[in-house]
This record gives structure tokens, C-alpha cells and sequence, in this order.
């Protein structure tokens, strides 16, 4: 699928509460705006076996108070089972859209960014993408959307919207 494809996706999965479907096409943009920054249209995430996505809690060697918490997500299956250092047969890397990572972090508040590995072969290096950064370009296009639809009347933002 392409990434117009991925975002269709989203938006005829999302409720059709007569409300989300048009801020998913208002948040579109935004999406495909970080998804363009990668290299690959799928990715391999983990996640357990009851579909719970698995964050990892990385330190700070300077400040061992900081942390972050990070969804790794890799270019192939074969580079996800390499990142395991010991394989847990409760936890399975999946298949996902580039835009469904994004937006499943934009929904997580817990998370702090996601790296994306994008060489096959080299875990060693990738690109991470900030929660703050996506969830800052998803709202600016979410306040457009609003203020154009303001005078409309049954515009409301579901209070369980990412």
C-alpha cells in the first residue's frame, strides 16, 4: 500500500461518529508529512500476543534519572528477530503501515518517539521521530480543521480522539 492508501485506511477505520472520519482527513497531511521522512512504506513492530505494542525504556548514561520510551520498528523481520537479545515467544514483530506507526504514537502518551531502523542489516542506526514533533504538526493541522468547520454545526472532537 501506498501512504494515500494507508491514510484511506485509517480514515474508513476510524468511528463513524460523523465527526472523526474528517479530522482524519485533516490530520492526513501531517502523517504523510513524517512518513515521507523514512525510507520504507511498512515496518516490522512489536507487539505481544494480545496486540499490546512493546516500548522499550532506554536510560541516559550522563543523566541516569532521564529516560525515554521507544517503539523500535525495523526495515524486515529478520533485522527485529536480530535486535533480540532473548527471544520472548509472548512477543511478535508484525507488519505495519508506516502512517499506523505514526498515528499509534501520536495516540500512546507514554511514548517518546520511535526509532525507525532503516538499513537492513544495521541496527546500529536509524531515524527517530519525536512524539512531541508529530503530535505538535497533527494538532496545528487538527486547529485548521476546526476553525474552518467552526460555523459548521455538529463538529465536535471525540473526547477519545488520540
Amino acid at each position: 500500500m501506498d501512504l494515500d492508501q494507508q491514510i484511506q485506511v485509517l480514515i474508513e477505520n476510524a468511528p463513524q461518529d460523523g465527526s472523526t472520519p474528517g479530522i482524519m482527513k485533516a490530520i492526513a497531511p501531517g502523517l504523510k508529512e513524517f512518513a515521507l521522512k523514512l525510507r520504507h512504506l511498512n515496518y516490522y513492530v512489536f507487539r505481544t500476543l494480545d496486540e499490546a505494542w512493546v516500548l522499550t525504556t532506554l536510560g541516559n548514561r550522563l543523566e541516569p534519572t532521564m529516560e525515554k520510551k521507544v517503539i523500535y520498528a525495523f526495515p524486515t523481520p529478520k533485522d527485529a528477530s536480530s535486535f533480540q537479545q532473548m527471544p520472548d515467544p509472548q512477543v511478535i514483530a508484525f507488519s505495519v503501515p508506516v502512517t499506523h506507526i505514526l498515528f499509534q504514537m501520536f495516540a500512546m502518551d507514554m511514548v517518546d518517539s520511535t526509532v525507525f531502523i532503516e538499513t537492513p542489516g544495521n541496527l546500529t542506526t536509524g531515524t527517530e521521530i519525536f512524539r512531541d514533533n508529530l503530535a505538535d504538526c497533527i494538532h496545528a493541522y487538527m486547529q485548521k480543521y476546526l476553525l474552518e468547520t467552526r460555523g459548521q454545526s455538529g463538529i465536535n472532537i471525540p473526547s477519545n480522539f488520540a
